[in-house]
């Protein structure tokens, strides 16, 4: 039996421990459905030409999550951002951590997907709210709707604005030989709402993890949300991440993403504009090494007038490692005075790193500001030798150099200490102490 077989008998099992009468119910069976008939992605669809899952599909995955693993939290404290107060929803094998984790609903909703799902007082939101940007189309999303259950719900009501930063955190222990994790977020930001997220994945064995995550972000108008991935596990771990973003009139959307670790990554981020003054801003970082692969997919969709739109990736590829960006900008017809950038820069510092980047523009208005572009090179000869004519040993100038190339991603995060630790990675990652303070 195959994994895709597996996965579609397993619903069967997985339907017998959930309320047939949830409102979501219809939903997954559907969503089975559609994965039954499309089944996993493979290189013969363009989206997913220079990624292939069949590795993957040969692993034997355990589905269902067992009971809460007992972890303490001095094993995982480095993990947090500690330098500041936050809420956190912690998630140790797919199960929360009630003992790591810290939920409010003084004045706003930061809880359980489980609890939103399966509660009447939540109703009227997951109605209105929940699979409903998702695209029905996609395969790995419509497998984790199907066996959509746990995650985090994150609800900010108008005018209202977190005591502080959310933490989401998922875990894995290597209970399992192998485990299928399948979290689902659900952040709705309300008018003139404002919050800021933190999310990693992080696993804590050799043993090969698979996560297939799904986060539906909703901004109102005049809302703003921030929200960073923290992307640096384990190379036994793979993710497979979702994300789909609905904005309204003047909202302001920020997705900083930070690729570091994992065996395989890909991030589909899908911004869709459905207002006007809208602000969408994605930026990236992955420095990579090994047989690691990062596979970046974008789209931004501008439907109304007078919305903006920013991406700025940057990769460093080293080994035998190999990147992906594939963006695309959709500007309608309605759609005039846009003004969207995209850019993607890439550094080869291995003669066998490879990187395949399309960036596109499909542009249906005629009074728009648009441009694209990316770029693929090594670190440029004369600025090292002059780094290295100061003094500077070759090894810590070429940290210098790409260190530089990538630091106006991180001019934009807007917390200070998490700033300071993704810089610290970075400096771990290019295996050299800066010298100056981060």
């Amino acid at each position: 039996m195959d994994l895709k077989e597996k996965l579609v008998s397993s619903f069967l099992a997985f339907e017998n421990n959930v309320d047939v009468d949830n409102p979501v119910h219809d939903i997954r069976t559907a969503a089975i459905k559609n994965f039954e008939a499309k089944g996993f992605p493979s290189k013969k669809e363009e989206a997913w030409k220079y990624t292939s899952l069949n590795s993957l599909q040969k692993i034997d995955f355990s589905i269902f999550p067992k009971m809460e693993s007992n972890l303490e939290f001095k094993d995982v404290k480095k993990y947090f951002l500690n330098e500041i107060d936050t809420y956190k929803i912690v998630f140790v094998d797919g199960v929360y951590s009630s003992f790591l984790s810290e939920t409010t609903h003084e004045g706003v909703d930061v809880c359980l997907m489980s609890s939103a799902l399966n509660k009447p007082t939540y109703k009227a939101v997951i109605d209105v709210y929940f699979n409903k940007i998702a695209c029905k189309d996609d395969s790995l999303t419509s497998l984790n709707t199907a066996f959509s259950k746990e995650g985090a719900y994150i609800y900010i009501p108008k005018n209202k604005i977190p005591k502080k930063p959310i933490e989401i955190i998922h875990f894995a222990t290597g209970s399992e030989a192998a485990a299928l994790l399948q979290p689902r977020n659900l952040i709705i930001a309300e008018e003139n709402a404002e919050l800021q997220i933190i999310e990693r994945h992080q696993s804590l064995t050799t043993n090969e993890v698979l996560t297939n995550a799904v986060t539906e972000i909703y901004a109102a108008k005049n809302a703003i949300v921030d929200y960073y991935k923290i992307q640096n596990d384990a190379h036994s771990s793979s993710l497979i991440d979702n994300t789909y973003i609905d904005q309204k009139d003047a909202s302001h959307v920020k997705v900083h993403t930070f690729s570091f670790g994992g065996k395989l990554t890909r991030n589909n981020l899908n911004f869709y504009q459905n207002g006007e003054r809208i602000e969408s801003t994605m930026k990236g970082v992955t420095i990579i090494e090994g047989k690691q692969l990062v596979d970046h997919h974008t789209l931004v969709h501008h439907i109304e007038p007078n919305c903006e739109s920013h991406q700025d990736y940057k990769g460093i590829y080293d080994e035998n490692a190999t990147g992906v960006f594939n963006g695309k900008i959709i500007v309608e017809k309605l759609a005039q005075k846009t003004n969207a950038f995209q850019q993607n820069n890439n550094i080869l510092v291995s003669d066998k790193a490879s990187i395949n980047t399309k960036p596109q523009l499909e542009i249906f208005a005629d009074d728009v500001k648009c441009s694209h572009g990316c770029t693929i090179g090594q670190l440029d000869k004369d600025a090292l030798f002059y780094l290295q004519s100061r003094g500077i040993p070759k090894k810590e100038a070429r940290a210098l150099l790409m260190y530089a190339f990538a630091n106006n991603v991180l001019e934009s995060v807007r917390i200070p200490e998490l700033k300071t630790r993704i810089n610290k990675i970075i400096a771990n990652k290019l295996g050299v102490n800066l010298g100056f303070d981060l």
